[in-house]
């Protein structure tokens, strides 16, 4: 790589860096007015046309607050925390295709920053980092709400990336690749949403918990915790923690986008052939930020106890069934056929089908014949 080069590569990051920052902006405005639309209100309607700026008006008001460190906080991590509580979201965007790219000054420029033959492995490492800055402001805030916060997020999210992951290496599994570019290749016929579907919704019902999003936002429970780990923070440090949250909701809805509804793929006139694909991947994780947004804005906050029981019990057994059943798919048809395995997968799936209808109609007379207390 000559002088040029890294160039291209500095300019590259600076430019995914500020346009994660301006889409931030956007998705925030976007969940304020999508909620209050659901709510019947008009939502933001001050700062900028119909308060698109709003977002921009609430950061710099935190830019400019004072803000108070308590006395017996750990001053080192309780500023560190904030940082990296951004770092992680920034740093797994790093190996995502968002496009298919351009040709300047005689050099390709990919639109990725880094493709990494260990994609998915690198995404997976940065996911893990968050819990470190959640764990961390809690612990180093020097009170007892915080702790209480940051320990139950640490439970949370390690509990719920089991479930992430499993949902990844169906994936994987399925497309035989461990770099993100490959994944994408590998849908042209056909985005693995439809062939892999349950590992779509584990993945997104995992990300929702992994980035304390309603109804798992049980870190930052009013009622009980006052805010959670971010209890102390004020001023930029708590826009630190708050942009962080929404840049890692981004990022996830980025991730299920390039594994399971392929990536940039999409109709692209001849017209700008560069441009298309990096709109339809802003498309479809618009798409997926909206429905967390919509799940937010209609389910409650679910109890504690049964957040945790939900990924242990329910979401890691059915991922840990789901990866099996991916690797007789991808295993069997070579070695009894695919007619063979087609039917196999028929019969099964006509027996679940059938267990499912007769099982309500005999549940309840089992209960009536028990004993009447």
């Amino acid at each position: 790589m000559d002088w040029l080069d890294w160039l291209l590569l500095v300019a590259r990051v600076a430019v995914v860096f500020f346009a994660l920052l301006i889409l931030v902006m956007l998705v925030i405005w976007m969940e304020r007015k999508v909620i209050a639309d659901m709510q019947t209100r008009l939502g933001p309607m001050r700062a900028g046309p119909r308060g698109v700026l709003i977002t921009l008006a609430d950061g710099i008001k935190l830019f400019f607050k004072e803000g108070i460190t308590p006395t017996l906080a750990d001053r080192p991590v309780y500023l560190v925390a904030p940082v990296i509580a951004m770092l992680p979201a920034f740093l797994a965007f790093a190996v995502i295709p968002f496009g298919t790219g351009v040709v300047l000054f005689g050099r390709e420029v990919p639109f990725q920053i880094a493709d990494l033959s260990i994609g998915i492995l690198w995404i997976l490492a940065m996911s893990s980092l968050m819990v470190y800055a959640i764990v961390l402001a809690g612990w180093s805030s020097g009170s007892n709400y915080p702790l209480l916060g940051s320990v139950r997020s640490s439970a949370q999210m390690i509990s719920y990336e089991v479930g992430m992951a499993l949902a990844i290496v169906a994936v994987v599994m399925y497309s035989d690749a461990l770099r993100m570019s490959e994944i994408v290749a590998s849908q042209d016929r056909i985005w693995n949403v439809i062939p892999q579907f349950p590992a779509f919704v584990i993945y997104l019902i995992a990300g929702l918990a992994e980035t304390n999003r309603p109804p798992f936002d049980l870190p930052e429970a009013e009622s009980e915790l006052v805010a959670g780990y971010h209890t102390e923070y004020s001023g930029i440090k708590f826009a630190m923690f708050y942009l962080g949250e929404y840049l890692n909701t981004v990022t996830v809805a980025a991730v299920a986008t390039t594994l399971w509804l392929g990536g940039w793929r999409g109709p692209a006139p001849d017209v700008l052939p560069w441009l298309w694909p990096l709109l339809w991947f802003l498309l479809k994780v618009l798409v997926i930020v909206y429905v967390y947004i919509w799940i937010r804005a209609t389910l409650p906050r679910i109890r504690y106890d049964r957040l945790m029981a939900f990924g242990w019990k329910v979401l890691i057994p059915f991922g840990l069934l789901w990866v099996m059943l991916t690797g007789a798919i991808v295993v069997l048809p070579d070695e009894f056929g695919r007619d063979t395995v087609i039917t196999a997968f028929a019969i099964g799936f006509g027996a679940l089908v059938v267990i499912s209808l007769v099982w309500p109609l005999i549940a309840p007379r089992a209960a009536e014949e028990g004993p009447v207390p």
